[in-house]
């Protein structure tokens, strides 16, 4: 029970690796609010539904955001862990991409992201500590093709994730965790644009030198970990939880 007492927000938890770090959160005794522009949300035990909150609003919009902070400051009187997750994917190059695409991609995964923690800082500053963790991606460090709005979006949070961690230290920390393919709703959807679907999960699994893609639960174990008090000297830093992915290059050189 690592969170009892303790009150986290996670945005895009309705689903994927935000609902798996609610379940984790819930689970370690912290009450959850959940941001999501998606009504439906995953079921909640009984026991846990007076310290689970689910509130439907757009992160990429200003109002929103500082409507939704307000509600759970007031609910649960405190804020202390805020997993910036929302974020969604574009399959395009740059000149394939309009700017409506670029705005609305940028919008939700790093201006969501700065919103967010603009509102939740003052709570945190009131309790004297807290803890950020944004939501990246191994795309921050390597990338595929035809991901170039996504992949933008991705590296530009490690920026903020920087900022905030020296802007304000000590009290609170900021982290971002980079994920490699995880087994997501938007994975699966994902997968159907491509013409052989099982084909495509395949070339997936052996990008990565583990032969196999993550869990949501996986990386939301590592986020819980980030937010505890046993990760207290961690902070600016990025962790890749990725299964390999772009640690080799491909072919071989054999001595002689």
């Amino acid at each position: 029970m690592r969170f009892r007492a303790k009150v986290a927000i996670i945005t895009g938890g309705s689903k994927g690796i935000g609902a798996a770090t609610a379940e984790g959160f819930l689970h370690e005794g912290a009450s959850v609010a959940v941001l999501d522009v998606d009504p439906h949300h995953h079921t909640v035990a009984a026991e846990d539904r007076e310290r689970y909150l689910h509130i439907v609003a757009n992160v990429a919009h200003a109002q929103a955001v500082s409507s939704a902070i307000n509600t759970i400051a007031a609910r649960f009187g405190r804020i202390d862990y805020l997993i910036n997750n929302a974020g969604i994917q574009q399959y395009a190059s740059i000149t394939e991409t309009s700017e409506e695409e670029w705005d609305h991609v940028m919008d939700v995964n790093l201006k969501g992201a700065f919103l967010c923690s603009k509102n939740v800082i003052p709570f945190m500053q009131k309790n004297g500590a807290g803890v950020i963790v944004n939501v990246a991606s191994v795309q921050s460090f390597v990338s595929q093709r035809n991901v170039a709005a996504y992949t933008t979006s991705k590296s530009a949070l490690l920026g903020l994730t920087r900022s905030i961690a020296l802007d304000f230290a000590p009290a609170i920390r900021c982290v971002s965790t980079c994920p490699g393919t995880v087994d997501t709703p938007m994975f699966r959807n994902a997968l159907q644009l491509s013409a052989d679907p099982d084909a495509m999960l395949h070339e997936c699994v052996e990008m990565h030198p583990v032969q196999r893609i993550a869990s949501g639960k996986e990386v939301a174990s590592l986020i819980l970990f980030l937010c505890s008090d046993e990760a207290s000297f961690i902070t600016g830093q990025h962790f890749r939880i990725d299964g390999g992915v772009g640690i080799g290059i491909r072919g071989s050189v054999r001595g002689t």
